[in-house]
């Protein structure tokens, strides 16, 4: 007996044009910016990041979004919390660190 088959025979692949391997890619206005907002799951976090929304750690498998400039280059990316992106208004992105404290 041969295995099941998932999908129907005939059935056309879904079209993902504007995706990436993380997710979809969204635009956002900050502080009078435009920003690009993508959504990482816990299984595309592999690394430690530093919330600038908090000044905590996200650790790897943590699901939380990236944001950068839309003109922005790839050192211009920032990992947030989900929660401390949406409260970005209310909560300042320039936190002042102790001189011990990492800088990721």
């Amino acid at each position: 007996m041969s295995p099941r088959r998932n999908r129907q025979r005939g059935a056309k692949p879904v079209d993902r044009t504007g995706t990436s391997r993380y997710g979809l890619e969204e635009t956002a206005e900050w502080r009078g910016e435009d920003w690009v907002v993508r959504q990482v799951g816990g299984g595309g976090a592999a690394k430690h990041y530093r919330c600038p929304g908090c000044d905590q750690e996200i650790p790897p498998g943590v699901p939380h979004v990236v944001a950068w400039p839309q003109h922005g280059g790839v050192d211009d990316r920032r990992h947030w919390h989900k929660a401390c992106w949406n409260a970005r208004d209310r909560r300042s992105a320039r936190l002042q660190r102790s001189r011990n404290a990492p800088r990721y």
